[in-house]
């Protein structure tokens, strides 16, 4: 990379540019949000050091920024422990100082810059011309005709395979708390954002997960799911409910296929325990083991661009 796209570092098995924001493993690309890249950019040029949480809220949100902020940050490090395959228990990358902030424990290099200029063709363009200038000029013609065609069948097949490679993606939007008890929105949001982090842990190379885009977090008489699919490129979305009926907790999770918003599958959980964080995780985790399996590309339909 050059310094023109930024530093790159190498630590384990992973390469992360901090301009581009562009996590890879073994040359593969591996999907992170823009706020949990920036986060981890910023851990890694502080590799070694602990970066208090203070610190990261005034780089990645801003100086004025405090609303909501402890579960944005604690949603970015699940992010980038999903991303590394770190445990947080057993950290190999990122550990937590408690009541402190994060400290990247991983040795990690900075890679020196290199040339990406590409070399000129070996053959001199003047050579080229010449022995084109003596061809007939039906057989240039027929040549260049029969180039054209070779070079759009090419970018076709290119395209068809770009198209077939490229993940499917996964939106998460908040769950709606229909309880009509302002105490369960609490839970509510941590549902959502444990449903995304199990999402993610789950879905390998199969999706990605998207969580945290603002519109996402919009309000049920808000919300569009066209909208989403063309801004996020989501190929399916997961809407979320908590209710209670007769003192008794009931979530339901759906899974909808965008953009066409077919129906695909739905977790309903009765007597759901939400009254505590541990509950609320298990519930996510149940939901997880429904949805995750119906989200195949044989049933992928492209979003609009």
């Amino acid at each position: 990379m050059t310094d023109r796209q930024g530093r790159t570092f190498r630590f384990g098995v992973f390469l992360f540019n901090t301009d581009q924001l562009d996590l890879r493993r073994d040359g593969r690309s591996i999907r992170l949000q823009r706020q949990p890249a920036q986060v981890l950019a910023l851990l890694l040029a502080r590799a070694g050091q602990v970066v208090t949480r203070d610190e990261l809220r005034r780089a990645v949100w801003g100086e004025d920024t405090f609303v909501d902020f402890d579960r944005g940050l604690n949603f970015c490090v699940a992010q980038i422990r999903a991303a590394l395959g770190d445990d947080a228990a057993n950290a190999r990358y990122l550990r937590t100082i408690p009541k402190r902030g994060y400290e990247f424990i991983c040795p990690a290099e900075l890679l020196p810059s290199v040339a990406t200029a590409q070399e000129e063709p070996s053959t001199p363009r003047g050579v080229a011309r010449d022995w084109l200038s003596r061809l007939r000029p039906n057989r240039t013609a027929a040549l260049a005709a029969a180039a054209l065609t070779v070079l759009a069948v090419a970018g076709g097949v290119m395209n068809a395979r770009k198209a077939q490679s490229a993940p499917l993606i996964v939106a998460v939007a908040r769950f709606d708390n229909e309880t009509g008890d302002p105490g369960f929105t609490r839970f509510s949001d941590y549902l959502t954002d444990t449903v995304v982090e199990q999402l993610t842990a789950t879905a390998g190379a199969r999706f990605e997960v998207v969580g945290n885009a603002a519109i996402l977090r919009t309000s049920r008489n808000q919300r569009d799911l066209s909208a989403i699919a063309a801004t996020l490129h989501a190929n399916y979305v997961v809407l979320g409910q908590v209710q209670r009926d007769s003192g008794r907790v009931r979530v339901l999770g759906h899974l909808i296929r965008l953009p066409d918003q077919t129906h695909v599958k739905v977790a309903r959980i009765d007597d759901a325990g939400l009254q505590t964080l541990a509950e609320t995780s298990d519930v996510a985790t149940r939901i997880t083991q429904v949805l995750a399996p119906r989200v195949t590309a044989v049933s992928r339909v492209p979003a609009s661009r």
